[in-house]
């Protein structure tokens, strides 16, 4: 025991799913598709918001960083797991797993925090629709970007300080694709009581508080939905917060299952699978929720397309 306790982790094994070679195959080609859907998708909606005048709302402005914010999650874990998909070792270095969980978390939490601002946007575009402009001023906008970050690094901060300094002298075999908190901690030879209450704490503040804060937007969104007199005219409403509640439903339900829970070793299969939903199908569909869902985003896209082909053309007839 006093010999294992001198030896300190360089490195973790990440078993991935453990498929067999040709199911490995399979899973690799599917998650790198859904990769690059997510890329090519959550890039264009950023360059659209951007280039576009007609989308320089405040609206469009989370969306655009939420999009970024999917860029960077899925970038933070998917490359590594692919990358070890057909490795012999699959390792990831001690610093590099620490970073990857850290990054992973202070950008998850940041998004947890923008859909609540983005609930909170809905709310004053719908109840409160005279004074939108004046309430969510570019500087306002911003400022809640800002203060995303900032309370996303506070929460994840008080785990990650008592994590870092937790000794790991052996195994290393990490039971996931990515350095999750769960799996990493069970890794630890000490006690890791405050630890998981300091996870346990953080992530049930984070998801349960944005939570709330997006569930008292909606209740008030509802409220005044109901109070106009056409039907068409509520529908025409709460169309305009149907793609944030698609998302909402998908992040806040695989997360509160994977994180919001004092034990969680037991079910770690079934938490690859649902971290997947949040690392990888989420970000896939994120571009397809705000794009397909609405007319302004569909527009720009058909002008940004028509004004390539008229490139392409001019180009075509210089030759």
């Amino acid at each position: 025991m006093d010999q294992r306790n001198k030896t300190r982790v360089m490195e973790f094994i990440l078993l991935g799913f453990q498929n067999e070679k040709e199911v490995e195959l399979l899973v690799f080609s599917a998650f790198l598709l859904m990769y690059m859907i997510s890329l090519i998708g959550n890039s264009m909606i950023i360059l659209l918001v951007c280039a576009d005048y007609h989308l320089h709302s405040p609206m469009y402005f989370f969306v655009a960083n939420l999009s970024f914010l999917e860029v960077t999650i899925t970038s933070t874990v998917v490359p590594k797991m692919l990358a070890n998909t057909f490795s012999f070792t699959k390792a990831i270095s001690f610093t590099g797993c620490l970073t990857q969980s850290f990054f992973y978390f202070l950008l998850g939490s940041t998004e947890f925090f923008i859909l609540a601002v983005m609930s909170f946007d809905r709310y004053v575009a719908i109840c409160n629709p005279l004074r939108y402009t004046i309430i969510m001023n570019r500087h306002t906008c911003v400022m809640l970007i800002v203060g995303s970050y900032v309370g996303a690094f506070l929460v994840i901060l008080p785990s990650s300080i008592l994590t870092a300094p937790l000794p790991f002298c052996g195994p290393n075999v990490i039971n996931h694709f990515f350095c999750d908190s769960a799996p990493v901690l069970k890794l630890v030879c000490a006690d890791i009581s405050m630890a998981e209450l300091a996870d346990f704490i953080s992530s049930a503040v984070l998801l349960l508080g944005s939570l709330l804060l997006t569930g008292v937007s909606y209740t008030y969104i509802v409220i005044t939905i109901l109070r106009i007199p056409s039907v068409q005219g509520r529908q025409k409403t709460f169309s305009t917060c149907v793609s944030h509640l698609t998302v909402v439903t998908l992040y806040y339900g695989s997360s509160i299952f994977i994180y919001v829970r004092p034990k969680k070793g037991n079910v770690m299969d079934v938490n690859k699978f649902a971290t997947v939903l949040n690392t990888i199908v989420t970000p896939m569909l994120n571009p397809f929720i705000y794009s397909l869902r609405n007319e302004k985003v569909k527009e720009s896209l058909r002008d940004a397309f028509s004004k390539y082909i008229g490139v392409l053309t001019n180009l075509r007839s210089q030759k």
